[in-house]
């Protein structure tokens, strides 16, 4: 079968997240057995084509001309699949292809994300794009990355349950270089720098919990722009107890997470917290707030701590209620594994499949424990 993914970035993009990586996890195990190209914009630098994994990489135009490219690109090729991932943007495929088209949906962006991440007018463009996501989506069947996903893709778009299939993440972490927790109290976020993720509330929120633990440490790693950080941390007087790490590995990553007490995330919404994932998968627990798609990847009071979205004061609470009880950390530091354990890339693959192979899309699919075969 030749499949066609469709997402704008790929995985080697200096601004790719959770969508990349779940595209890429997914296509490469659809390669073992299948012909799989993306097709996603250029960025700097970067090669027009490219093979990763498997997945043959078609690079052309920017972030706002490869939704059109990808059209034009289409009618040269002919492919039995089309995975549309929607970061927002529909890649509006089912006007060209004539081929099978699974719309894939991490996220429903709100009026405010758009205008955050992008200028007002291109904001308001944005949005406006994503509200026709029913119109020209309307006989498709949607693959969604949580069931807090299904639930906004059902009440803003009227799409029916029937038609809305959940296939949670998976969780990927090195666990050959997993490192001892830290003897200093250690904080983590481990995630892009963006307006949405709000770490601006993790810095003000630590800037409280110095105040019992004075000696605690934080690290913030990721890729974007921590300027605005930066200065915060200054005007807090935090400086010498915040450390920047800037993009890191993938082993990095699973060191940092795994000698950290606590990780913290302060999102908006997410699809899906693939980081807290991790965190958990590193034996640590988070501290963040209850909103969309962390409160499903999470499981409060078991693998986290959940508090009121925006409550500043409650982030820090919750955060010294495990940084100053160790058999409450270490609790939920064997759930958090036990948790993690349960979600691989492996069962994401199986669990996309019984979506394609299914007569009618069913409204959960998850815990497909057969021998992967594609």
């Amino acid at each position: 079968m030749r499949i066609l993914i469709l997402n704008w970035r790929d995985i080697t993009h200096p601004q790719s997240g959770g969508a990349e990586n779940f595209v890429h996890e997914l296509g490469k195990r659809l390669a073992a057995n299948h012909e799989v190209t993306l097709f996603c914009a250029r960025y700097p630098h970067s090669l027009k084509e490219d093979v990763i994994d498997g997945i043959h990489i078609q690079r052309m135009g920017n972030r706002f001309s490869v939704y059109l490219r990808a059209a034009l690109a289409f009618r040269k090729n002919r492919y039995d699949l089309v995975i549309d991932d929607i970061n927002g943007v529909p890649f509006f495929s089912t006007l060209y292809a004539d081929a099978e088209v699974i719309p894939v949906i991490h996220h429903i962006m709100d009026k405010e994300i758009f205008q955050r991440e992008l200028s007002s007018f291109l904001g308001w463009f944005g949005y406006t794009l994503q509200t026709l996501i029913p119109k020209i989506y309307h006989r498709q069947r949607f693959v969604v990355v949580s069931e807090s996903t299904k639930q906004d893709v059902a009440d803003r778009f009227k799409i029916p349950a029937s038609r809305l299939a959940v296939v949670h993440c998976g969780v990927a972490v090195n666990s050959l270089n997993l490192l001892p927790k830290s003897e200093v109290p250690t904080i983590s976020y481990v995630g892009r720098i963006k307006p949405y993720k709000r770490i601006d509330d993790i810095l003000r929120a630590f800037s409280m919990i110095l105040k019992r633990l004075p000696d605690a440490k934080l690290i913030i790693a990721g890729r974007g722009d921590a300027e605005d950080l930066i200065s915060l941390v200054k005007e807090l007087g935090i400086v010498s107890n915040v450390e920047f790490r800037g993009e890191v590995s993938e082993e990095e990553k699973a060191q940092i997470l795994s000698s950290s007490w606590i990780s913290m995330i302060a999102s908006v919404k997410e699809g899906w917290g693939i980081g807290p994932m991790e965190a958990n998968a590193c034996g640590t627990p988070v501290v963040g707030y209850d909103v969309p798609g962390i409160h499903d990847s999470m499981r409060n009071g078991h693998t986290a701590i959940l508090v009121e979205d925006g409550c500043v004061n409650r982030l820090s609470e919750a955060a010294l209620e495990l940084l100053l009880h160790s058999s409450e950390r270490l609790r939920m530091s064997r759930e958090a594994c036990e948790w993690a354990a349960k979600f691989t890339w492996d069962n994401t693959a199986k669990d996309f499949l019984a979506v394609l192979s299914s007569d009618a899309c069913p409204c959960n699919v998850k815990g497909n424990d057969a021998p992967l075969r594609i």
